[in-house]
């Protein structure tokens, strides 16, 4: 009995691939529809035959609250009254052969910890920041592109643990100081943390990202996250993210086959499947696709108020033989080995970016 949280227009620029701002459509968000406090839920599945929303709220059964398509643009939607931040969900997709899977929400900001793998409803945008005078002088100094630059690099979960407390790593919130103090005394300019966007396996050291919107649990929540941004921007410390857009992991609860067919990676293992890391490659020629990595990027600058973005495996993006041998890859349309859509994308992603 609710009118879909999105319109025509929004889905129009999503399937064009140009719906910059998607992640505040699609995913779950806390709203109120006519003075209906609820949840709405929308995601990106054109080959379903079913989607469902489910979890603790209806015992996980996907016949509770099936979602509607939205036309023909492949997005499905859902208001559902009465649920809040903290709910955990996922989506039970019925494919055209019959078969279910259970996937957790693409554009999810929160996410459980390993073995668990469920979506948290959750807004990021709670947080009251304090850094309008680091934003200030960042908008000063993008005039002076010369200005010397010390960046150091961390990975959050190894810098520093807690011995007695089962050799923990810290927080974010905990962590923050002390990393403020080291690279100041150290003279560094920018913090670059290894990625941070949600993942399964502690060994990848983040780099196989099935939660791209998310910060991950292991040191807090995001409003813990963006704390230890606001802190940083005020010891005048710049913030880097290092960025995944390469690849993503085969986990069957992420986006591997994720409606039953190769949405977000080529079907073709000579185009989809990463020789080195047993990953799967993103399909930059697909809109859809290529909207939601554009709007990933520009989510973590808009949400957490990050200075730039260092982006992982570009080598890997822009070269279609890489770490292939002959007959393993595909040529591009004039007979050459480079991904001419994958570097259109990195254009793209610059340009918007710096925009």
């Amino acid at each position: 009995c609710f009118l879909p949280t999105l319109g025509p227009q929004d889905l129009y620029l999503f399937n064009e691939g140009n719906e910059h701002r998607v992640y505040e459509k699609l995913g779950a968000h806390v709203r109120d529809l006519g003075g209906v406090a609820g949840v709405s839920f929308a995601v990106w599945a054109p080959a379903a035959a079913r989607v469902s929303v489910v979890g603790n709220f209806n015992h996980w059964d996907g016949r509770y609250h099936p979602m509607r398509p939205l036309g023909s643009s492949g997005v499905w939607e859902l208001f559902i009254p009465g649920l809040g931040e903290g709910e955990l969900y996922k989506y039970e997709i019925r494919d055209q052969r019959g078969h279910v899977r259970l996937k957790t929400d693409p554009y999810g900001t929160y996410f459980e910890g390993p073995p668990n793998n469920a979506a948290i409803v959750c807004d990021p945008r709670k947080f009251h920041w304090t850094d309008a005078a680091w934003l200030e002088k960042r908008r000063a100094q993008a005039r002076q592109p010369d200005r010397p630059m010390a960046i150091y690099e961390v990975h959050l979960g190894s810098w520093k643990r807690v011995a007695e407390d089962a050799d923990r790593p810290l927080t974010y919130r905990e962590m923050a100081p002390q990393l403020a103090e080291y690279a100041l005394e150290m003279g560094f300019t920018h913090i670059e943390v290894m990625p941070i966007a949600e993942h399964p396996f502690d060994g990848s050291w983040g780099y196989q990202v099935t939660g791209f919107y998310a910060p991950t649990h292991r040191y807090g929540t995001p409003e813990d996250f963006a704390w230890f941004v606001d802190y940083l921007h005020g010891r005048g410390l710049g913030v880097i993210l290092d960025w995944v857009p390469a690849h993503f992991p085969r986990d069957s609860f992420a986006l591997a086959e994720f409606d039953g067919t190769h949405l977000y990676e080529h079907a073709d293992p000579r185009q989809g499947a990463h020789m080195d890391w047993g990953t799967l490659i993103f399909n930059y020629g697909r809109n859809e696709v290529r909207c939601f990595l554009v709007a990933n990027a520009l989510a973590w600058l808009d949400r957490y108020h990050l200075d730039g973005l260092r982006v992982d495996a570009v080598a890997s993006m822009l070269y279609l033989d890489y770490s292939r041998k002959e007959g393993q890859w595909i040529p591009n349309r004039y007979g050459g080995r480079e991904n001419l859509e994958a570097i259109d994308f990195l254009r793209r992603v610059n340009d918007l970016v710096h925009h």
